[in-house]
């Protein structure tokens, strides 16, 4: 077995707001994974380094770049990774998009539990 296949799963945090990043990184480092977290999309972009296993949790709303529109980007879609949309500005439009775009969506505030679950169910292999 590689170091890689023992390796945790890796979380990917990517919000504007320190407050947000801080809670959810925060609440899944004492879950037991193993979290980095960026302000930016640019600022992902630059540290990515594909994991064996993990996801993206990435807010709609940031200030250069929405999150569907890094999704729909050359980038978005060579992630390889599952991606867990999250939007405290919710509706059906963003929802659908989300979902067209291949990615879980959650509305703010989330509650911990739905949060641990599904990062727990898009980083489980089928």
């Amino acid at each position: 077995m590689t170091s890689a296949a023992l390796a945790a799963p890796k979380v990917f945090v990517v919000d504007d707001d320190e407050a947000v990043r801080d809670a959810i990184k925060g609440l899944l480092v004492l879950y037991g994974l193993d979290v980095e977290d960026f302000e930016s999309t640019a600022d992902f972009m630059r540290g990515y380094r594909k994991p064996s296993q993990g996801c993206l949790i990435l807010d709609q709303h940031l200030p250069r770049i929405s999150g569907l529109e890094f999704l729909a980007s050359r980038e978005g879609r060579s992630l390889g990774i599952p991606v867990i949309l999250i939007t405290g500005q919710g509706n059906p439009n963003i929802a659908r998009r989300a979902e067209q775009a291949g990615a879980e969506y959650l509305e703010k505030p989330i509650r911990q539990q739905q949060l641990i679950e599904t990062v727990e169910r898009v980083i489980t292999p089928s």
